[in-house]
C-alpha cells in the first residue's frame, strides 16, 4: 500500500487536480472553503487501473502553511509536484521541492496543471524548460512533466499511468514489527470517541490491540480501524489509517504525537543527525542556533549544536547534535526538516543517526566524528556493529529499531559479523536472536574485566574457592541474564571455572601453609575422636582463625548444620544416611531417638534435625519427624 502526497505553490491546483483524479474535495474546513485555499492536511484516496488503492495527502501550498505542509509530507511513498502552467515555478514550488529532496522522496512525477490557461504553446515549451531546470540536481530530476488539466480532463489518464508506473517500481513498507502512527489529526465521532488519524510505518496494527501514545505514555486500546472509509481488522504498513481509540480523550493527544505498541520507543531530546544546509539559506547556522525541528507530524524547538565547526555556510553538509526543546519518540533513519523560526524559511534538513546518543558529545573529537561516519555512510555491516558498538551488550530485538533494517536481512547481517567472528552472540544455538550481543572489543573487555575481578578476589582471599557470583555481578553491574549467559561462554573458553554459586580461575586452587595445615591437622584428629560430639563453631573458629575455619566449610571439608554446631563432611554424610534409612523402615523418629543412636547429647540430635528440616529432607510433625525426600546422592 502507498502514499502519494502533493506539493506545489498556492493557487497552483493541487486540491482540484486530487479532486478530479479521485472525485474527493480534500479541503474539510469552513475556512478552506471560503478562502478557496487549502489551510490544513487533506486526505483522499485513488484506485489504479491496476486495482491498487493509494492514500493521496493534500498539502497547503501558501508559505503560511508550510508548517501544516511538513506533517504529511513526512511518510509519503511518491509526490506529485505541482505547477501551474500559466505561473511556472514560485517560492514555494522550490521550497516544496527542497524539502521533497531533503527527505529523499525518491518517487514522483510533476503535474504541469491549468494548461487549459495556456493558448501559447512556446510558452508551455519554456515553463517545461524552466521546470526540468529547477528539479535538476533533486530526486525529482527524472521525474516525468505531464501537462494536465482538472478542467477539461486532459493528461489525468496520462497521470495516473504514470503513477501506477513509479509506484511498480517503488519498494513497499516493510513490517519490522515496531508500527508508528505519527498523528496528524485527532478528532471525536459521536458514539464513537476518539479518532486519530496518519500514515502507518515500520508495521501492523490490528483491531483490540493495545498502544501506547507517545511522548506522554498513555495506554490505549484499538477499538477500530478504518482506511479508506472501510472498516479492516488489520492495517499495514503504508497505509494511510484512522484509529479510533478506547482509554484517552481527545484533549490529551495532538498532532506531533505517535502511537505505537508499548515498552520499546522511547522519546528523546538529544538526537545525532547528518544535516544538509540549503545553498539558499539567507545567513550560515552557527553553533548554538535556535531552530524549528520537523519529524513525521511533530514540530519542536531545537538547538544545533555543531560538532567540528563553528558555523555551517549554504550549501554544507555537517553532523550535527540537535538539543530538543521536549521529547519526542524518534527511530534511526527518519528524515528530518529544519526552519528558521524568523524569517520562517526552509534552511536544512536530513537522516537521524542516533536518536539516543546518551549524553552531549564534546565538540571537535576525531572519534565521535568518525563514530558518526559510519552511521550515515557505512555499510550495512558498519552501521550495524556501530549501533551494537554504541548499546553492547544489547539483545538483537533492542538494537532492530536502531539499524533501519528488515528483520530478516539484520539477521542474516548478524549472522556474517558472527561468523567472522567480529560479533560475540552469547547465546549462538539462537541464530543470535535471542541471547545478549557484543562486538569483539566488547567481548574481550567485558572478559578480562571477570578475569581481573576474579584474580583480585582469589588474590585477597586465598583460602576461598572462588568469588561469589552475586557479587561479581554487582562489581560488573549487570542483570543477572547476562551474567549467566557471560559465564556459560567465559566456561566454554576456558576462561573461568565455575561451581556452586562461586567463579574462579582454571588455575586457582585453595592451598594451606605448613603452619595452616598443622593447625587443621590437630582440629581434625579431634572431630575424629569425637564426631558426634564435636568442637562447637566458637572452638572452630578460635582454632583455626574464621578464614581458615571458613576455607574448610567452602572446601566442603566440615558441614555447618547450626550456629554452633559442626560435624566432619563424611560424618554428617553417614549421619543422614542413617536417619533417612531409619525413616524409611519405622515412618517417624524423634530427637532423642537421633540422639541415642549416635551417643550424642541433644543439642547435636537438635542442631541435625532442624538442619534436616531445612533442606526439606524431614518435615517435623508434633515432637516427630517423617520423610519428605531423600537427599541427592552423595549429600
Amino acid at each position: 500500500m502507498y502514499v502519494v502526497g502533493t506539493a506545489g505553490h498556492v493557487d497552483h491546483g493541487k486540491s482540484t487536480l486530487v479532486k478530479a483524479l479521485t472525485g474527493i474535495d480534500p479541503d474539510r474546513l469552513k475556512e478552506e472553503k471560503e478562502r478557496e485555499m487549502t489551510i490544513d492536511l487533506g486526505f483522499a484516496w485513488l484506485t489504479l487501473p491496476n486495482g491498487e488503492r493509494v492514500g493521496i495527502v493534500d498539502v497547503p501550498g501558501h508559505k503560511d502553511f508550510i508548517e501544516n505542509m511538513l506533517a504529511g509530507v513526512g511518510g509519503i511513498d511518491a509526490a506529485i509536484l505541482v505547477i501551474a502552467a500559466d505561473e511556472g515555478v514560485m517560492p514555494q514550488t522550490k521550497e516544496h521541492l527542497a524539502i521533497l529532496d531533503l527527505l529523499q522522496v525518491k518517487a514522483g512525477l510533476i503535474a504541469l496543471t491549468k494548461i487549459d490557461l495556456v493558448e501559447d504553446k512556446e510558452w508551455l515549451e519554456i515553463v517545461q524548460e524552466e521546470v526540468r531546470e529547477t528539479v535538476k540536481g533533486t530526486v525529482l530530476e527524472n521525474a516525468p512533466i505531464i501537462p494536465t488539466s482538472a478542467k477539461t480532463g486532459e493528461g489525468l489518464d496520462q497521470l495516473v499511468h504514470a503513477l501506477q508506473e513509479i509506484l511498480s517500481r517503488t519498494p513497499p513498507r516493510i513490517d519490522l514489527g515496531k508500527p508508528r502512527l505519527p498523528i496528524d489529526r485527532v478528532f471525536t465521532i459521536s458514539g464513537f470517541g476518539t479518532v486519530v488519524t496518519g500514515t502507518l510505518v515500520d508495521g501492523s496494527l490490528q483491531v483490540g490491540q493495545e498502544v501506547e501514545i507517545l511522548p506522554q505514555g498513555l495506554r490505549a486500546r484499538i477499538r477500530g480501524l478504518q482506511s479508506y472509509k472501510q472498516k479492516i481488522q488489520k492495517a499495514l504498513p503504508g497505509s494511510r489509517v484512522a484509529v479510533n481509540l478506547s482509554g484517552v480523550d481527545k484533549e490529551q493527544i495532538s498532532r506531533g504525537d505517535v502511537l505505537t505498541i508499548p515498552g520499546w520507543l522511547t522519546p528523546t531530546n538529544l538526537v545525532d543527525v547528518h544535516l544538509r544546509y540549503l545553498a539558499d539559506a539567507p545567513f550560515p547556522l552557527s553553533h548554538g542556533s535556535q531552530v524549528k525541528f520537523f519529524s513525521g507530524s511533530a514540530e519542536v524547538m531545537a538547538k544545533a549544536r555543531l560538532l567540528d565547526r563553528e558555523e555551517l555556510k549554504p550549501g554544507e553538509e555537517a553532523f550535527v547534535q540537535l538539543v530538543l526543546e521536549r521529547p519526542i519518540p524518534l527511530v534511526k533513519g527518519d528524515g528530518f526538516i529544519i526552519r528558521w523560526p524568523s524569517p520562517a524559511v526552509t534552511v536544512g534538513g536530513g537522516k537521524v543517526l542516533d536518536p539516543h546518543p546518551g549524553k552531549r558529545h564534546r565538540r571537535f573529537r576525531p572519534e565521535v566524528i568518525e563514530k558518526l561516519k559510519t552511521l550515515a555512510l557505512g555499510t550495512p555491516e558498519e552501521v550495524f556493529l556501530s549501533t551494537l558498538r554504541a548499546r553492547e551488550p544489547a539483545r538483537f530485538q533492542d538494537l532492530l529499531p536502531y539499524l533501519g533494517l528488515e528483520k530478516g536481512k539484520a539477521l542474516e547481517i548478524l549472522q556474517k559479523l558472527v561468523e567472522r567472528g567480529e560479533i560475540v552472540a552469547l547465546k549462538p544455538e539462537s541464530a543470535g536472536e535471542e541471547g545478549y550481543l557484543l562486538t569483539k572489543a566488547g567481548w574481550d573487555k567485558l572478559l578480562n574485566s571477570v578475569i581481573a575481578l576474579v584474580g583480585d578476589y582469589h588474590q585477597r582471599y586465598p583460602l576461598r574457592r572462588g568469588m561469589p557470583k552475586e557479587e561479581l555481578r554487582s562489581k560488573l553491574r549487570i542483570n543477572p541474564s547476562l551474567l549467566g549467559e557471560l559465564l556459560v561462554r567465559a566456561s566454554a573458553e576456558g576462561k573461568i571455572r565455575e561451581e556452586e554459586g562461586v567463579v574462579a580461575l582454571p588455575s586457582h586452587e585453595v592451598k594451606f601453609t605448613p603452619e595452616q595445615k598443622e593447625l587443621v591437622d590437630k582440629l581434625m584428629a579431634r572431630f575424629k575422636a569425637s564426631p558426634y560430639a564435636t568442637p562447637s563453631v566458637a572452638e572452630c573458629e578460635a582454632a583455626l582463625g574464621s578464614e581458615l575455619f571458613s576455607a574448610l566449610l567452602d572446601l566442603g571439608k566440615l558441614v555447618k548444620v547450626s550456629p554452633e554446631v559442626v560435624f566432619l563432611a563424611e560424618t554428617y554424610r553417614e549421619m543422614v544416611r542413617r536417619v533417612v534409612e531409619r525413616l524409611e523402615k519405622e515412618g517417624k523418629i524423634t530427637v532423642a531417638q537421633v540422639r541415642d543412636m549416635f551417643g550424642t547429647s541433644r543439642k547435636y540430635a537438635l542442631a541435625l534435625m532442624e538442619h534436616l528440616d531445612e533442606r526439606k529432607i524431614t518435615k517435623r510433625v508434633g515432637d516427630e519427624r517423617i520423610l519428605l525426600q531423600k537427599p541427592a546422592k552423595g549429600l
